[in-house]
This record gives structure tokens, C-alpha cells and sequence, in this order.
């Protein structure tokens, strides 16, 4: 059986896999499957989870990821994605995503918190510097 090489990017770590047989993900025309020698193909993945079969392992390795870029070509799957769990476990990693997603929201809650007191103190400065201004 034919194999290709998965190479999956975030924003903190690269994974490289060897002998895959089969990956399944989902865009926004559906799911889709690829195998060795494909042709070459791009598309944007949804947010959600993927798996993929090595040759050596009859059961599914999962991946859960945040959406992200697939490209496919010379036999190497590529995918660059914010963030991405894998493992043989399904609840395991889509908690994992669902922790990491959460803690992000809170991040740019708290970001969006501290533009907005940013700007006030702007706003207050400029006021003071105005009413001190010479007429």
C-alpha cells in the first residue's frame, strides 16, 4: 500500500508523521478523504476534528484542530493551524481543544478590557492637557 507524509504547523509546535494511508477532514463543501498520490489540493479546514490511518495501526489517530490550511502535493500533507491536538483518545483531545479555545476567548476578552481602559486614560489625558492649555 501506498503511504504519504503528514506535516501539521501551530503556533508552538510541528508534528511530522510518516506512513499514511488515509486522512479525513471537513471544509465547507464537506468532508473529504485523501490518500497517497492525490492530486494536488488546497482548501480552508473547519474547526473541528480530523483523522488519519498509518499503515502500521488499524485504529484512527485523531486530530483536533482550530481550522487552518491544508495543502496536499508531492505525496506531503501539509497543515498550518492555529492550534492542534493529537491523539488515539477522541474525548481526550476535543477537551483538550475546547480548554484551549476557552482560554483564548479570555485572553481577548481581557485584551479588549484593557484597550478600553487604554483609550479612557487617553481621552482623560487629552482632556487635562486641553483645560491646561493656554487661551
Amino acid at each position: 500500500m501506498q503511504t504519504f507524509e503528514l506535516v501539521m504547523i501551530d503556533s508552538t509546535k510541528e508534528l511530522r508523521c510518516k506512513n499514511i494511508t488515509l486522512f479525513h477532514g471537513s471544509d465547507r463543501s464537506g468532508q473529504f478523504g485523501i490518500m497517497a498520490r492525490h492530486q494536488t489540493f488546497m482548501t480552508s479546514l473547519l474547526l473541528g476534528l480530523c483523522w488519519f490511518f498509518t499503515i502500521d495501526d488499524p485504529l484512527p489517530t485523531y486530530v483536533a484542530l482550530s481550522g487552518g490550511i491544508l495543502h496536499f502535493s508531492r505525496n506531503i500533507l501539509s497543515i498550518v493551524t492555529p492550534h492542534f491536538f493529537v491523539d488515539k483518545d477522541m474525548q481526550k483531545i476535543s477537551i483538550d481543544l475546547e480548554q484551549e479555545l476557552k482560554m483564548e476567548e479570555q485572553q481577548r476578552k481581557e485584551m479588549r478590557e484593557r484597550a478600553k481602559n487604554l483609550e479612557k486614560e487617553m481621552l482623560k489625558r487629552m482632556w487635562e492637557m486641553q483645560k491646561e492649555a493656554p487661551k
